[in-house]
């Protein structure tokens, strides 16, 4: 089994051997972190990591692939993964080594390395139904999250990160987490659609004294934080015995998809429908991008690989585990909303397969976290709000930090979009020219079948010519997800 603790490290150290450019403003914004792992019998690496909580609107959409439509971070770190695992495929055709995959018996199709296997690791449990949990059964209350010992802003590539309670102390008068009395910023579903936990930023000392005398260990002083914090935290079935409120549970701001169940909306655990397809809000219009959740549940019928990778693999490609970070959780709920869904589906073509992951949750918080971020927060920040930006970093040769906001690279100007300038690495058109870089580096005679037509000219081609995954699709879309909606042909027509 996955040491999920040792997970989210890995994961929180890799962001802050990043350059700083589009991280969020300490105790002003918050971000979510995404990342996948690769793990074999001799070591667990990061591979690709993203941040993101935004999501354009369908009028912002380009017929040109050239816009990033979905920025959550869930979806950068597999944008990510992907280019990643396109650059792998691009040493082996070429006769290179490759940490990933090796030929296949199949003419032109390749598998992963003996041993191999890919970890998903969120910082949040992911929007849409895997958010909508009973307030109760959520152990949610925030603690220091995973630092870096050499300061609050990360040290170098393999920097060592703990929690500030594993820090050993250093002297009497060693500074601890702060934790300033103040109110706390509005829960807000912005783009990310979930409602988080607002946790109130009870002083974690007494009135009156000074930050530098705070006495007791680093962990006395975080056990108290969150005794103060549990007393407003707790739901009605607690042990406390403390007076009781009508249960709830977490909200999720993505929305039913047309044609099915609506959300009641009624007080308390009636106001959502649970099992359903959701798509992302936007900011001011609708989108057409999926829940997260939903993703993740797609992902783990027909792989995370795509439609284009699928033409050099023999089998799809699947997460062993899913960890999420330090928030509020249910095993429960997302095993009902990741691996329930899905698991009658039957009928799938020769390598494909339901495959549901396993869940883990790990102990330690993303310190950009929206509850780190109210913990930290000072009056004279202004408004607490989601990150803008979002990072992609992923194990490549070339450019592999990737740093976008709505949709384009970050810092554009308006005179350069629709150029490649402004073109984010793990936009469609990006990704399809890398695949078909792939393409022209295979010998003609070791391709895959699928890939020798003359008549493939187009995205929508080469997606619809991968026959295995189109027959994969329709049948999970037929058995499990009917209203899953249909992508636009017409956007899908860029080469």
């Amino acid at each position: 089994m996955a040491d999920a603790d040792e997970i989210a490290r890995l994961c929180y150290a890799r962001l802050e051997a990043l350059p700083r450019r589009g991280r969020p403003e300490a105790g002003r914004e918050w971000s979510l972190l995404a990342a996948v792992l690769q793990t074999d019998s001799v070591k667990t690496e990061v591979v690709s990591l993203g941040t993101g909580t935004k999501c354009i609107g369908q009028s912002h959409m380009s017929p040109n692939g050239d816009v990033l439509n979905d920025s959550h971070a869930e979806v950068i770190a597999r944008r990510g993964c992907i280019r990643y695992l396109l650059q792998q495929l691009h040493r082996a055709v070429s006769g290179g080594h490759s940490s990933v995959f090796c030929p296949s018996e199949e003419q032109g199709k390749w598998r992963l390395q003996p041993g191999v296997s890919f970890l998903f690791f969120t910082s949040h449990t992911p929007c849409g139904d895997a958010s909508i949990i009973p307030m109760t059964d959520s152990p949610s209350l925030p603690r220091p999250p995973v630092a870096s010992v050499k300061g609050r802003e990360g040290t170098g590539a393999g920097g060592d990160l703990k929690r500030k309670s594993e820090v050993p102390s250093e002297g009497p008068h060693t500074k601890l987490a702060r934790v300033d009395k103040q109110e706390t910023a509005e829960t807000r579903t912005e783009d990310r659609g979930d409602t988080k936990t607002s946790f109130p930023s009870n002083s974690c000392r007494s009135e009156g004294q000074s930050e530098t005398q705070a006495t007791g260990t680093p962990d006395e002083t975080v056990s108290h934080a969150s005794a103060q914090l549990e007393r407003t935290s707790r739901g009605p079935s607690d042990s406390a015995g403390l007076s009781g409120r009508v249960p709830d549970v977490h909200r999720t701001g993505a929305k039913c998809v047309p044609g099915g169940a609506a959300d009641p909306l009624q007080p308390g655990t009636g106001y959502h429908s649970t099992g359903v397809l959701r798509v992302k809000p936007g900011r001011g219009e609708p989108t057409l991008s999926l829940s997260c959740t939903d993703k993740l549940s797609r992902w783990a019928v027909l792989g995370f690989q795509g439609a284009l990778l699928s033409h050099y693999l023999q089998e799809a490609l699947y997460f062993s585990t899913v960890v999420v970070g330090k928030c509020p959780y249910s095993k429960e709920v997302m095993h009902r909303a990741l691996v329930t869904r899905c698991s009658h589906v039957t009928d799938l073509p020769a390598g494909f397969s339901v495959s549901p992951p396993e869940l883990l949750q790990s102990s330690l918080e993303f310190r950009f976290s929206q509850a780190q971020t109210e913990l930290q927060h000072q009056a004279t920040q202004g408004r607490i709000s989601p990150c803008g930006a979002a990072i992609s970093w992923c194990n490549v040769a070339e450019q592999p930090v990737d740093v976008t906001a709505n949709g384009y690279k970050h810092g554009v100007t308006k005179k350069v979009v629709g150029t490649a300038k402004s073109r984010s690495l793990l936009c469609k058109l990006e990704l399809f020219h890398s695949f078909l870089s792939l393409v022209s580096a295979t010998e003609p005679s070791a391709r895959p079948r699928s890939l020798r037509s003359s008549e493939l000219r187009t995205y929508w081609d080469y997606k619809q010519a991968s026959s295995s995954y189109q027959q994969a699709w329709q049948q999970l879309h037929s058995q499990a997800f009917p209203l899953w909606p249909r992508s636009d042909r017409k956007l899908l027509l860029f080469h």
